[in-house]
C-alpha cells in the first residue's frame, strides 16, 4: 500500500511542471509547490510523462487520503510529504526529519503519526471490501 502511494507519487513528480496556469498551481497541495525544487533538470534527464493508465493509478491512490479524517489534517500531509519520490533517483523527496521541521515535531514522532495514518487508510479500504495483493 505505501508502495503504490510513493508510485503515485513519483507519477505526480514527473507530470510536466508546464501547461496550468499559474492559478491552478495555487490549488496544488503544499507539499506539491514545496518539492519543485528538488526535481532534476531537463539536462539531467526528466523521466518520460506516465501513462494514462499510471495517472489513474496516481488519482486513485491519492484519493485514499480522504479515508483520513478533515480534523487529522497533519496525518494527510505527513503521508502526501512521505509519498513524493524523485522519480529520476527514486529517493523520498522529503526525509523524515524534513517533514519533521515542516510540521514541526520530532522526526520520530512523525514516523509513528505515518504509520498510523498508513493503517487508518488500509481500515478505509478494507471496510470497502479492496484486497490487497502480497
Amino acid at each position: 500500500m505505501v508502495a503504490r502511494l510513493e508510485e503515485a507519487g513519483a507519477t505526480l513528480m514527473a507530470l510536466p511542471q508546464s501547461g496550468f496556469s499559474t492559478g491552478m498551481r495555487g490549488y496544488w497541495p503544499d507539499m506539491m509547490r514545496d518539492s519543485f525544487i528538488d526535481m532534476p533538470s531537463a539536462e539531467s534527464g526528466r523521466p518520460p510523462v506516465p501513462d494514462a493508465a499510471r495517472i489513474s493509478r496516481m488519482e486513485e491512490a491519492f484519493g485514499w487520503l480522504s479515508f483520513i479524517p478533515a480534523h487529522r489534517g497533519a496525518l494527510r500531509r505527513i503521508v502526501g510529504y512521505r509519498a513524493l519520490v524523485n522519480p529520476a533517483t527514486d529517493r523520498h523527496v522529503f526525509a523524515w526529519r524534513r517533514i519533521g521541521k515542516r510540521i514541526g515535531a520530532d522526526h520520530r514522532a512523525v514516523q509513528r503519526w505515518h504509520a498510523q495514518a498508513v493503517a487508518i487508510i488500509v481500515a478505509g479500504l478494507a471496510a470497502r471490501g479492496f484486497i490487497f495483493d502480497p
